[in-house]
Protein backbone atom coordinates (compact mmCIF):
# COMPACT_ATOMS: atom_id res chain seq x y z
CA UNK A 1 0.00 0.00 0.00
CA UNK A 2 0.89 3.46 -1.12
CA UNK A 3 0.61 6.56 1.46
CA UNK A 4 0.71 10.10 -0.02
CA UNK A 5 -0.22 12.84 2.18
CA UNK A 6 -0.44 15.67 -0.38
CA UNK A 7 -3.41 15.17 -2.64
CA UNK A 8 -2.47 13.58 -6.34
CA UNK A 9 -4.62 15.79 -8.85
CA UNK A 10 -6.07 13.49 -11.02
CA UNK A 11 -7.93 14.94 -14.44
CA UNK A 12 -11.49 13.26 -14.90
CA UNK A 13 -12.68 14.62 -18.41
CA UNK A 14 -14.70 12.30 -20.97
CA UNK A 15 -16.37 8.94 -19.43
CA UNK A 16 -15.02 7.07 -22.70
CA UNK A 17 -11.22 8.42 -21.62
CA UNK A 18 -11.48 7.94 -17.77
CA UNK A 19 -13.83 5.36 -16.91
CA UNK A 20 -11.54 3.15 -15.19
CA UNK A 21 -10.56 6.09 -13.04
CA UNK A 22 -14.15 6.72 -12.31
CA UNK A 23 -15.11 3.43 -11.36
CA UNK A 24 -11.47 3.12 -9.28
CA UNK A 25 -13.14 6.11 -7.62
CA UNK A 26 -16.42 5.06 -7.03
CA UNK A 27 -15.39 1.46 -6.18
CA UNK A 28 -12.58 2.66 -3.67
CA UNK A 29 -9.62 1.02 -5.11
CA UNK A 30 -7.70 4.30 -5.07
CA UNK A 31 -8.38 4.45 -1.44
CA UNK A 32 -7.41 0.70 -1.04
CA UNK A 33 -4.29 1.57 -2.32
CA UNK A 34 -3.74 4.06 0.04
CA UNK A 35 -4.11 7.48 -2.16
CA UNK A 36 -5.04 10.80 -1.62
CA UNK A 37 -6.76 11.84 -4.49
CA UNK A 38 -8.41 15.08 -5.75
CA UNK A 39 -10.05 14.69 -9.19
CA UNK A 40 -10.01 17.61 -11.00
CA UNK A 41 -13.15 17.80 -13.83
CA UNK A 42 -12.51 19.78 -17.01
CA UNK A 43 -15.11 19.56 -19.96
CA UNK A 44 -14.34 17.08 -22.63
CA UNK A 45 -15.77 17.39 -26.24
CA UNK A 46 -18.06 14.48 -25.33
CA UNK A 47 -19.88 16.61 -23.32
CA UNK A 48 -23.15 17.92 -23.97
CA UNK A 49 -22.63 20.86 -21.61
CA UNK A 50 -19.14 22.12 -23.62
CA UNK A 51 -19.36 25.12 -25.15
CA UNK A 52 -15.90 25.89 -25.60
CA UNK A 53 -14.26 25.90 -29.62
CA UNK A 54 -10.63 24.46 -29.79
CA UNK A 55 -8.14 25.47 -32.67
CA UNK A 56 -6.15 23.63 -34.79
CA UNK A 57 -2.92 26.41 -34.26
CA UNK A 58 -2.35 25.11 -30.61
CA UNK A 59 -3.65 22.27 -28.16
CA UNK A 60 -1.62 24.47 -24.38
CA UNK A 61 -4.52 26.75 -24.64
CA UNK A 62 -7.39 24.45 -23.85
CA UNK A 63 -8.90 23.77 -20.58
CA UNK A 64 -6.85 20.50 -19.46
CA UNK A 65 -3.73 21.80 -20.94
CA UNK A 66 -3.81 24.82 -19.20
CA UNK A 67 -4.95 24.11 -15.98
CA UNK A 68 -1.78 21.26 -16.00
CA UNK A 69 0.76 24.11 -17.48
CA UNK A 70 -0.45 25.94 -14.24
CA UNK A 71 0.15 22.95 -12.20
CA UNK A 72 -3.44 22.32 -11.25
CA UNK A 73 -3.51 18.77 -12.63
CA UNK A 74 -0.69 16.10 -11.89
CA UNK A 75 -1.95 13.38 -13.82
CA UNK A 76 -3.68 12.61 -17.14
CA UNK A 77 -4.70 10.53 -19.77
CA UNK A 78 -5.91 10.73 -23.35
CA UNK A 79 -5.91 9.32 -27.11
CA UNK A 80 -2.29 8.03 -27.20
CA UNK A 81 -0.85 10.36 -30.74
CA UNK A 82 -2.23 13.45 -28.23
CA UNK A 83 -0.05 12.28 -25.52
CA UNK A 84 2.88 12.27 -27.83
CA UNK A 85 2.03 15.37 -29.40
CA UNK A 86 1.53 16.87 -25.90
CA UNK A 87 4.74 15.72 -24.61
CA UNK A 88 7.09 16.68 -27.14
CA UNK A 89 5.82 20.14 -28.00
CA UNK A 90 5.65 20.92 -24.35
CA UNK A 91 9.27 20.27 -23.63
CA UNK A 92 10.10 22.02 -27.10
CA UNK A 93 8.20 24.93 -25.82
CA UNK A 94 9.53 24.98 -22.26
CA UNK A 95 6.02 24.52 -20.57
CA UNK A 96 5.83 22.35 -17.56
CA UNK A 97 7.33 19.10 -18.81
CA UNK A 98 4.50 15.70 -19.20
CA UNK A 99 5.84 12.09 -19.49
CA UNK A 100 4.09 9.23 -20.89
CA UNK A 101 4.27 7.30 -17.96
CA UNK A 102 2.15 4.16 -19.54
CA UNK A 103 -0.11 2.61 -22.35
CA UNK A 104 -3.43 3.18 -20.90
CA UNK A 105 -6.27 1.47 -19.63
CA UNK A 106 -9.28 2.41 -21.98
CA UNK A 107 -9.48 1.78 -25.99
CA UNK A 108 -11.92 4.35 -26.91
CA UNK A 109 -14.22 3.43 -30.31
CA UNK A 110 -14.01 6.19 -32.69
CA UNK A 111 -16.82 5.86 -35.38
CA UNK A 112 -16.91 8.12 -38.99
CA UNK A 113 -20.45 8.68 -39.76
CA UNK A 114 -22.86 10.05 -41.77
CA UNK A 115 -26.20 11.25 -42.56
CA UNK A 116 -28.90 8.35 -43.39
CA UNK A 117 -29.70 9.58 -46.77
CA UNK A 118 -26.15 10.65 -47.94
CA UNK A 119 -24.62 8.81 -51.25
CA UNK A 120 -21.40 7.79 -49.01
CA UNK A 121 -21.35 4.47 -48.66
CA UNK A 122 -17.79 3.60 -48.33
CA UNK A 123 -14.50 5.13 -46.96
CA UNK A 124 -13.28 6.24 -50.82
CA UNK A 125 -16.31 8.20 -51.32
CA UNK A 126 -15.27 10.45 -48.85
CA UNK A 127 -12.41 11.83 -51.53
CA UNK A 128 -11.73 15.46 -50.81
CA UNK A 129 -14.77 15.99 -48.54
CA UNK A 130 -14.85 17.44 -45.17
CA UNK A 131 -14.84 14.97 -41.73
CA UNK A 132 -15.68 16.90 -38.50
CA UNK A 133 -13.20 16.17 -35.93
CA UNK A 134 -11.86 17.14 -32.38
CA UNK A 135 -8.40 19.39 -33.90
CA UNK A 136 -5.13 16.62 -32.96
CA UNK A 137 -7.32 14.78 -29.83
CA UNK A 138 -8.29 11.37 -30.58
CA UNK A 139 -11.13 11.82 -33.21
CA UNK A 140 -8.50 13.75 -35.55
CA UNK A 141 -6.02 10.96 -34.99
CA UNK A 142 -8.30 8.16 -35.13
CA UNK A 143 -9.84 9.30 -38.31
CA UNK A 144 -6.33 9.88 -40.22
CA UNK A 145 -5.50 6.25 -38.91
CA UNK A 146 -8.97 4.87 -40.22
CA UNK A 147 -9.39 6.27 -43.74
CA UNK A 148 -5.18 6.42 -44.68
CA UNK A 149 -6.14 3.06 -45.98
CA UNK A 150 -8.61 3.88 -48.67
CA UNK A 151 -7.50 7.38 -49.77
CA UNK A 152 -4.37 9.37 -50.26
CA UNK A 153 -3.26 12.30 -47.67
CA UNK A 154 -3.78 14.42 -50.47
CA UNK A 155 -7.07 13.18 -50.34
CA UNK A 156 -8.19 13.38 -47.12
CA UNK A 157 -9.99 16.71 -45.53
CA UNK A 158 -10.50 17.35 -41.31
CA UNK A 159 -12.33 20.26 -40.12
CA UNK A 160 -13.60 21.61 -37.10
CA UNK A 161 -17.20 21.39 -36.48
CA UNK A 162 -16.99 21.47 -32.53
CA UNK A 163 -18.46 19.20 -29.71
CA UNK A 164 -19.65 15.91 -30.89
CA UNK A 165 -23.38 17.06 -30.36
CA UNK A 166 -22.70 19.92 -32.48
CA UNK A 167 -20.79 18.19 -35.14
CA UNK A 168 -24.17 15.92 -35.45
CA UNK A 169 -25.78 19.21 -36.30
CA UNK A 170 -23.57 20.09 -38.78
CA UNK A 171 -23.97 16.83 -40.38
CA UNK A 172 -27.71 17.28 -40.17
CA UNK A 173 -27.62 20.43 -41.54
CA UNK A 174 -25.34 19.10 -44.67
CA UNK A 175 -22.15 21.15 -43.22
CA UNK A 176 -19.74 18.72 -43.60
CA UNK A 177 -19.86 15.32 -45.50
CA UNK A 178 -19.24 13.17 -42.55
CA UNK A 179 -18.22 13.40 -38.62
CA UNK A 180 -15.66 11.36 -36.37
CA UNK A 181 -17.84 10.50 -32.94
CA UNK A 182 -16.79 8.36 -30.04
CA UNK A 183 -19.65 6.72 -27.09
CA UNK A 184 -21.57 7.56 -26.44
CA UNK A 185 -22.62 9.92 -29.48
CA UNK A 186 -21.66 6.90 -31.37
CA UNK A 187 -25.01 5.63 -30.02
CA UNK A 188 -26.90 8.86 -29.87
CA UNK A 189 -26.02 8.81 -34.10
CA UNK A 190 -27.59 5.03 -34.65
CA UNK A 191 -30.61 6.05 -32.38
CA UNK A 192 -30.91 9.57 -34.72
CA UNK A 193 -30.72 6.96 -37.65
CA UNK A 194 -27.21 8.54 -38.92
CA UNK A 195 -25.10 5.66 -40.73
CA UNK A 196 -21.90 3.88 -39.59
CA UNK A 197 -19.14 4.05 -41.93
CA UNK A 198 -16.69 2.67 -40.45
CA UNK A 199 -15.10 2.28 -36.57
CA UNK A 200 -11.50 1.40 -35.01
CA UNK A 201 -10.50 1.62 -31.25
CA UNK A 202 -8.10 4.06 -29.97
CA UNK A 203 -5.45 3.12 -27.26
CA UNK A 204 -4.85 5.91 -24.45
CA UNK A 205 -1.20 6.98 -22.82
CA UNK A 206 -1.08 8.13 -19.66
CA UNK A 207 0.88 10.97 -18.74
CA UNK A 208 2.67 12.49 -15.44
CA UNK A 209 4.75 15.46 -14.25
CA UNK A 210 7.59 14.84 -12.88
CA UNK A 211 6.51 15.51 -9.25
CA UNK A 212 5.01 11.97 -9.25
CA UNK A 213 7.21 9.33 -8.19
CA UNK A 214 7.38 5.88 -9.44
CA UNK A 215 5.46 3.98 -6.43
CA UNK A 216 2.42 6.03 -6.53
CA UNK A 217 1.42 5.81 -10.23
CA UNK A 218 1.95 2.17 -10.00
CA UNK A 219 -0.71 2.27 -7.19
CA UNK A 220 -2.72 4.54 -9.31
CA UNK A 221 -2.14 2.00 -11.92
CA UNK A 222 -3.27 -1.01 -10.17
CA UNK A 223 -6.08 0.82 -9.03
CA UNK A 224 -6.81 0.85 -12.63
CA UNK A 225 -5.85 -2.48 -13.34
CA UNK A 226 -9.00 -3.32 -10.73
CA UNK A 227 -11.29 -1.08 -12.20
CA UNK A 228 -10.67 -2.61 -15.48
CA UNK A 229 -11.70 -6.18 -14.40
CA UNK A 230 -15.02 -4.82 -12.77
CA UNK A 231 -15.83 -3.59 -16.47
CA UNK A 232 -14.88 -6.77 -18.07
CA UNK A 233 -17.21 -8.48 -15.66
CA UNK A 234 -20.24 -6.25 -16.34
CA UNK A 235 -20.15 -2.42 -17.69
CA UNK A 236 -23.62 -1.50 -17.06
CA UNK A 237 -23.55 0.26 -13.42
CA UNK A 238 -21.56 2.43 -15.01
CA UNK A 239 -23.45 3.33 -18.31
CA UNK A 240 -24.89 6.17 -16.47
CA UNK A 241 -21.68 8.11 -16.82
CA UNK A 242 -22.07 8.13 -20.82
CA UNK A 243 -26.04 8.78 -20.30
CA UNK A 244 -25.21 12.10 -18.66
CA UNK A 245 -22.78 13.45 -20.91
CA UNK A 246 -25.94 13.15 -23.43
CA UNK A 247 -27.98 15.36 -21.66
CA UNK A 248 -31.16 13.37 -22.27
CA UNK A 249 -30.69 12.37 -25.67
CA UNK A 250 -29.96 8.61 -24.92
CA UNK A 251 -31.60 6.12 -22.83
CA UNK A 252 -29.32 3.40 -20.47
CA UNK A 253 -31.37 0.72 -22.55
CA UNK A 254 -29.85 2.50 -26.08
CA UNK A 255 -26.29 2.83 -25.08
CA UNK A 256 -23.86 -0.03 -27.09
CA UNK A 257 -21.10 -0.43 -24.18
CA UNK A 258 -20.25 -3.79 -26.57
CA UNK A 259 -18.25 -1.02 -27.77
CA UNK A 260 -15.80 -0.20 -24.64
CA UNK A 261 -12.54 -2.47 -23.69
CA UNK A 262 -10.57 -1.88 -20.92
CA UNK A 263 -7.20 -3.08 -20.50
CA UNK A 264 -4.57 -3.01 -17.50
CA UNK A 265 -2.29 -0.08 -17.82
CA UNK A 266 1.15 -1.56 -19.64
CA UNK A 267 4.83 -0.05 -19.72
CA UNK A 268 5.45 2.33 -23.31
CA UNK A 269 7.47 0.75 -24.95
CA UNK A 270 10.30 1.73 -27.58
CA UNK A 271 8.66 -0.07 -30.19
CA UNK A 272 5.74 1.60 -29.77
CA UNK A 273 6.93 4.56 -29.36
CA UNK A 274 9.10 4.47 -32.66
CA UNK A 275 5.49 3.37 -34.63
CA UNK A 276 3.44 6.29 -33.02
CA UNK A 277 6.17 8.58 -33.22
CA UNK A 278 6.65 8.22 -36.46
CA UNK A 279 3.92 7.86 -37.58
CA UNK A 280 2.81 11.39 -36.20
CA UNK A 281 5.51 12.83 -38.10
CA UNK A 282 4.74 11.33 -41.19
CA UNK A 283 1.57 13.10 -40.71
CA UNK A 284 2.94 16.57 -39.94
CA UNK A 285 1.29 16.64 -36.61
CA UNK A 286 4.17 17.05 -34.49
CA UNK A 287 7.76 18.56 -34.42
CA UNK A 288 10.68 15.99 -35.59
CA UNK A 289 13.98 15.07 -33.67
CA UNK A 290 12.52 13.89 -30.09
CA UNK A 291 13.40 10.68 -28.44
CA UNK A 292 12.12 7.84 -26.57
CA UNK A 293 14.63 8.85 -23.72
CA UNK A 294 13.21 12.34 -23.48
CA UNK A 295 9.57 11.51 -23.57
CA UNK A 296 8.91 8.17 -21.85
CA UNK A 297 9.45 7.32 -18.24
CA UNK A 298 8.15 3.71 -17.35
CA UNK A 299 9.21 4.25 -13.70
CA UNK A 300 5.83 2.82 -12.32
CA UNK A 301 6.88 -0.39 -13.81
CA UNK A 302 10.85 -0.45 -12.51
Amino acid sequence: MTANRTPVKLAVMNAVHDLSVLVARDEGFFKDEGLNIEFVTTPGMAQVTTSHKVQFDTVFERPLESVYNEGGIDQFRMCEWGIVKRAVEAEASGLRPRKIVSLGASMSTFAIVVSADSNYYEPEMLKGKPIAVTPNNGSHFVTLKMIEGFLGKEHVKVTNAGSMPQRIEALKKGEVAAVSLMEPWISVAEKEGLRILMEAHSTRAEAASDDLDGPTLAAIFRAQTRACAALERDPTPYVHYFINETGGRLEAKEFRHQRLLHAAPQPYTRERWDDTYNWTVGWDMTMSNSSYERIVDNRAFE
